[in-house]
């Protein structure tokens, strides 16, 4: 045993003497605790907790939920329609009189290449959209008023081509309306993507004669249903019907200019705008009958009194037609429209910006499960009339007044 005890004694003197040459003191380690991952809320925190910072130049507006910062990105364009954004950060925004222009950090370069285009009152080059594959297909679709040959008279059109550095190739076009009208008024002309790769696009009832919207061998006052390549999807509401039009995936629309799907829901939500005080919203399901000019609660512009063709400003008495979800009380003549996602506007998930041309102005709408439950106006009288309205790939919201000298303007979420 004393053996054992002067071995001990000869190793711990041993021991202090090796770690005093190494400069420590032995310690007894603690075993190492493991930090616990974020939860997706204090990520989320997190990245509210990083500050914002003002662009330069930028205007502020306040709002019930949100301070915004309005800055101008490039321009001026004479009556622009609508923006579409390439994968490598360059714009594509279409001018109502027949241009397209490529927008590269704030510079316009006019693109060439376009199809036979008539700029006439409210028509001309309309929307513009990029295939949901675009990186492999490099299809960009175009919506217009096609000029009929030999006459003043023009049809909607959808055509699509590929950007080659800036210019046009490989221009087809996909589809022409059924018939060609006088009027230059009530185009329509949104294009939305759904997820099977087949896509609408609206076609107002072209301004002259109302009751087009109800007959279904008439393109006119529609939502058609394509595929991206111009053709009828087989399942099609009325693919089987003599009666309707293959294309046709929904009637009774008026002058729909504001359209679009909720990433998240893939609900396809749509601005219909109507006479005096019947400017409305209502959600795009194939096969429904949305009224116009059966229902309306617009009134004539002339008299003041409901229209000659208005059998009702009930939607509830005419049971073929689907009530919509929204009337814009006071009048809001839309156009562009956007259901805001992902995280930047976080105090806005899921609300609906809807741009106004006469009001000037976009309204933000909380859908609930019945109706809107709150509305409220912002950016009055700061930009002009609205045109389109879009999210970026970068999550802020983009708008293009309707102008003869109208800028790109990008909206960010400032600091509260």
């Amino acid at each position: 045993m004393r053996i054992f005890s002067y071995l001990t004694f000869l190793v711990t003197i041993i021991s202090f003497f090796i770690f005093a040459c190494d400069g420590e003191s032995p310690v007894v380690e603690e075993p190492e605790q493991q930090d616990e991952a974020p939860s997706d809320e204090q990520a989320d925190a997190d990245i509210d907790d990083v500050p914002r910072e003002r662009p330069e130049g930028a205007s502020e507006h306040s709002t019930e939920e949100q301070v915004l910062w309005v800055s101008e990105v490039a321009g001026p364009f004479e009556h622009p329609w609508s923006v579409a954004f390439l994968p490598d950060g360059r714009k594509l925004v279409t001018e109502r009189p027949g241009r397209l222009q490529l927008v590269e950090n704030g510079e316009l370069v006019e693109v060439s290449g376009l199809p036979e285009i008539r700029s006439t009152n409210q028509g001309g080059l309309l929307d513009v959209s990029l295939h949901p594959d675009y990186d492999q297909t490099g299809w960009i679709y175009l919506t217009y008023s096609k000029p009929e040959p030999g006459s003043q008279q023009t049809a909607t059109a959808v055509a699509r081509a590929r950007l080659e550095e800036t210019g046009l190739t490989d221009v087809e076009e996909l589809f022409v309306q059924d018939r060609y009208s006088g009027a230059g008024r009530h185009y329509g002309s949104r294009i939305v993507w759904l997820d099977d790769g087949t896509f609408l696009f609206s076609i107002g009832d072209r301004g002259q004669e109302p009751p087009r919207a109800q007959d279904t061998g008439d393109h006119a006052g529609s939502v058609l249903r394509l595929n991206d390549d111009g053709t009828v999807p087989d399942d099609n509401p009325f693919v089987d019907d003599e009666e309707v039009l293959d294309e046709i995936y929904t009637y009774g629309n008026r002058n729909i200019q504001g359209m679009a799907r909720d990433e998240e829901t893939g609900v396809v939500w749509a601005s219909d705008h109507g006479p005096r005080g019947g400017d409305i919203l209502y959600v795009i399901e194939g096969g429904n009958n949305y009224g116009w000019p059966i229902f309306t609660y617009g009134m004539d512009y002339g008299t003041g009194e409901p229209m000659d063709e208005t059998v009702t400003q009930d939607p509830d008495e005419l049971p073929e037609v689907t009530a919509p979800f929204h009337r814009f009380d006071p009048s809001h003549p839309p156009s562009g429209l956007v259901i805001v996602r992902g995280g930047y506007f976080d105090a806005w998930q899921g609300h609906i910006l809807a741009g106004g041309l006469r009001t000037q102005e976009i309204r933000r709408l909380v859908p609930g499960d019945d109706g809107v439950d709150h509305e409220e106006a912002i950016l009055s009288n700061e930009l002009g009339r609205i045109r389109d309205v879009r999210q970026g790939p970068d999550e802020t919201i983009y708008i293009l007044p309707d102008s003869s000298d109208a800028m790109l303007y990008r909206v960010e979420a400032g600091e509260n």
